[in-house]
């Protein structure tokens, strides 16, 4: 008898006339904006133009989608292209099937674009980006509740979640299951909050902080993984994921280890300022007007200097209407 557990939601989708509003969607739009709220503060507070993270974002979230949607289709193709499916869901994005890492490589992809056109270094946006982005994948999960996917084994637990679905091959799924997606979620709020420590306290730079989100994210990905028991191809006893998230932790730790002692970068922002910090930039912004001081010397825009045969005033005794001489700055 299930005592206790978690309700799914009864629908994901609600109509205003014609146009479908999905929830899983409204997720992802959510989790965007948090992402790109959390980067513009971290920017602003590393001194960079905030104009940047947004003009950047609309190049690397475009192209994050597609990456997601693509790593799905390719690591699933079965899904949409064998005997008997429809080729054509493989556009649903509403369906469900964004993969993690392949929205991580093309959206890098269409960041580095967006950090050539303004002059920003791919490293330092990354490190800024990197706790937005794993809140995020936070916000995210949750429309895998709506859509009521991406579950675990059948459970006890008080939190587990109770199914009642009925998916597009027409597998029907009833009871009470581990709920993934919450556990994902809540990983990745913890890993929020490290990033966001890390940083304070150490001053990650050079791309380590985001290295630093990947090695967090895949520790987590890894057991949660083993709970999921959704359609995977599996290799060598491991699901795909398993082994995607085995060699990008590997991979962040390594360079983690390798970068420990690298220096931070003395224009750690590039051409993202927004204004000037210090007396020596001021001597360096506009060398027109340094040279003009010295071309140019001051003349008084007062009376005429005296004629020549007039006496000369004494030192100490000049009135108050006389010219004083200037002398010119060179």
């Amino acid at each position: 008898m299930e005592l206790a557990y978690i309700p799914s939601p009864s629908q994901g989708v609600w109509h205003i006339g014609p146009l479908p509003i999905r929830a899983y969607a409204l997720c992802i739009i959510l989790g965007i904006a948090a992402a790109l709220w959390l980067t513009r503060r971290r920017w602003i507070k590393l001194g960079g133009n905030p104009d940047d993270v947004v003009d950047i974002t609309l190049w690397a979230v475009p192209f994050g989608i597609v990456g997601g949607r693509l790593y799905h289709v390719i690591t699933d193709p079965e899904l949409y292209f064998k005997s008997g499916e429809q080729p054509i869901r493989a556009l649903y994005i509403w369906d469900g099937g964004l993969g993690i890492w392949g929205a991580v490589a093309l959206g890098a992809l269409g960041a580095w674009i967006g950090c050539r056109r303004r002059g920003v270094p791919l490293a330092a946006f990354a490190d800024a980006l990197a706790p937005g982005l794993i809140l995020a994948q936070a916000i995210g999960r949750w429309g895998n509740y709506f859509n009521q996917e991406l579950y675990g084994d059948p459970t006890t637990l008080p939190w587990g979640l109770k199914i009642t679905y009925t998916d597009a091959n027409g597998d029907i799924a009833h009871g009470v299951f581990q709920p993934t997606f919450l556990y994902e979620s809540l990983w990745d709020l913890a890993c929020v909050a490290l990033l966001l420590y890390a940083d304070r306290r150490w001053n990650f730079h050079s791309g380590r902080l985001f290295a630093l989100y990947v090695a967090c994210y895949t520790a987590g990905r890894g057991w949660i993984e083993s709970l999921r028991t959704d359609h995977a191809n599996h290799f060598f006893g491991l699901r795909l994921n398993d082994w995607t998230s085995l060699i990008c932790f590997v991979v962040a730790v390594g360079y983690l280890i390798l970068s420990r002692n690298r220096p931070e970068p003395e224009n750690r922002l590039g051409r993202s300022r927004l204004a000037p910090e210090g007396p020596a930039d001021d001597a360096t912004i506009d060398d027109s007007s340094v040279a003009f001081t010295k071309d140019v010397p001051d003349t008084p825009d007062t009376e005429p200097d005296p004629e020549p045969d007039a006496e000369p005033a004494e030192a100490d005794g000049r009135s108050a209407d006389q010219p004083e001489k200037h002398t010119p700055r060179v």
